[in-house]
């Protein structure tokens, strides 16, 4: 009903009940509480129902937005749940994960003064409550394939590949070289934005649904892809990509300097229960410890967020731009903010101190000199501005690279891009190799888990023609 909606005007944006960053600090559950019904409700009518939805437009996986909004809006939540998961293979893992300032919120057309309307946390309440309600069925696929799929890697990408295989009757086995299912959502991705057994329901989910995996098993070594190939009548290739990037400046070696992913991972481990020596022996926890992140993205906001819940000294996050121009999520900045992080805008490490161990980050000041091609201010150092800064552990949240998959599968004629990404047709998203498609991450290099789900369900699409024209082009038999 129309009239429930358009009441933005009236209607103030209130987002969940947000714990105290006192609170929350000291442990690591998830920051914001769930919609009650009714609140979920009137935010959902704030939509003005516009012609032309840029909060859909600028949603990687052009979400129906504003329709389950008005019928969240009018107490409809069974339809808005089919609505929203009819795009979407994990809404309430993207409506906790997704930088919506950046991508439908930062979009919507209400005017600035009366604020965007809270899509993501409807989104997360709409699914919530019908993982509740136990509207969230197991896949029966109309008709059982006899064709098979093999997945590589069981991020994001892969498992939404996975599904829209499973609903189109494929046989579907995805191979993924850690023991738990999830990727970057499990072991990258802490507890306070989004909690394991809401990843690991999905998983439920999915096994139920038929779908089978084979974990600790690593293509390359347990596993060719050759192998593969003969097993399954196609291949899916959605590893992600784990490379960290490095800094060349002298001392990046001393103990007490490590990687983000490692860091977070051990973090993840540890919560899930297992033993992880380096967090144990305090070589990856932060707890008493000057911790230095070097960074301005989402890893790094995961980073100095962490470090303050394992009860670190002090935590500084250095990044060489200023706070416009970071690319993190605004909101996550905000958060750490308010959970006692310091920023050191315009700063970058120039070398690495210490004698047994790192002591200090020596670093720069920076200016934002002319713009390069790409429109964004390059950065330029002052002179004679160092500053050092005491540090008992650093933290490299520098992005990330892909690894060398050819030499890794042992298939060299496996083609990659300039930047060591796969090269595929963008039309039917295969690689150089017959029958292995590539999605996510390791094509168009480190994204957001939206952008891998979009790609991982068009690459089901592209494999779902590849094999029914493949099976057309079978000869009959001879009666």
């Amino acid at each position: 009903m129309a009239e429930r909606m358009l009441k933005f005007v009236g209607t103030p944006q209130v987002m969940p009940e947000k714990r105290p960053a006192a609170e929350r600090r000291r442990d690591f559950q998830e920051i914001y509480a769930l919609y009650a019904q009714e609140k979920a409700a009137e935010q959902a009518a704030r939509c003005s129902q516009c012609g032309v939805p840029f909060c859909q437009v600028h949603c990687p996986l052009h979400n129906n937005i504003p329709d389950w909004l008005k019928l969240t809006a009018e107490g409809r939540l069974d339809e808005a749940y089919e609505l929203s998961s009819a795009t979407n293979n994990f809404p309430e893992i993207c409506g906790r994960i997704c930088p919506q300032d950046r991508l439908c919120e930062g979009n919507c057309v209400i005017e600035k003064g009366f604020d965007s309307v809270t899509i993501g946390s409807v989104e997360k309440f709409i699914t919530d409550t019908a993982w509740e309600r136990g509207w969230v069925k197991p896949i029966l696929p109309r008709r059982e394939r006899v064709q098979s799929v093999g997945i590589v890697g069981a991020g994001p990408g892969g498992l939404a590949a996975a599904e829209q295989l499973r609903r189109k009757g494929y046989q579907v086995a995805v191979y993924d070289r850690y023991d738990r299912v999830g990727g970057l959502m499990i072991y990258g991705i802490p507890n306070f934005k989004l909690e394991k057994d809401v990843v690991q329901r999905r998983e439920k989910l999915l096994r139920d649904s038929k779908v089978t995996f084979h974990l600790g098993c690593e293509v390359g070594r347990d596993v060719s892809l050759a192998e593969l190939r003969e097993r399954h009548d196609a291949v899916l290739i959605a590893t992600g990509v784990y490379k960290a990037r490095d800094i060349a400046a002298p001392g990046v070696g001393l103990p007490g300097i490590a990687p983000a992913l490692d860091y977070l991972t051990a973090s993840n481990r540890a919560g899930l229960g297992d033993e992880v020596p380096d967090f144990a022996s305090g070589v990856l926890n932060a707890e008493g410890k000057n911790v230095v992140v070097i960074g301005g993205g989402d890893t790094a906001m995961d980073c100095v967020r962490t470090a303050v819940r394992q009860g670190a000294r002090s935590v500084k996050c250095l990044y060489r731009r200023d706070r416009a121009n970071m690319p993190g999520s605004q909101r996550e900045v905000k958060h750490a903010e308010e959970e006692g992080v310091e920023f050191v805008w315009l700063s970058a490490p120039q070398a690495f101190l210490g004698k047994d161990t790192v002591s200090h980050v020596r670093s720069v000041r920076i200016h934002l000199g002319m713009p390069d091609a790409s429109g964004r201010q390059m950065p330029q150092e002052i002179p004679n501005s160092h500053v050092n800064i005491e540090a008992d552990l650093v933290l490299k949240a520098l992005g990330f690279d892909p690894e060398d998959l050819p030499a890794q599968f042992a298939a060299p004629d496996l083609d990659v891009t300039g930047w060591g990404t796969l090269k595929i047709d963008w039309r039917s998203m295969m690689t150089s190799l017959d029958g292995v498609f590539a999605a996510g991450d390791i094509v168009r290099g480190a994204s957001l888990v939206v952008w891998a789900v979009r790609d991982g369900r068009d690459a089901a699409e592209r494999i779902h023609s590849y094999l029914t024209t493949k099976v057309r082009a079978l000869p009959v038999a001879a009666e």
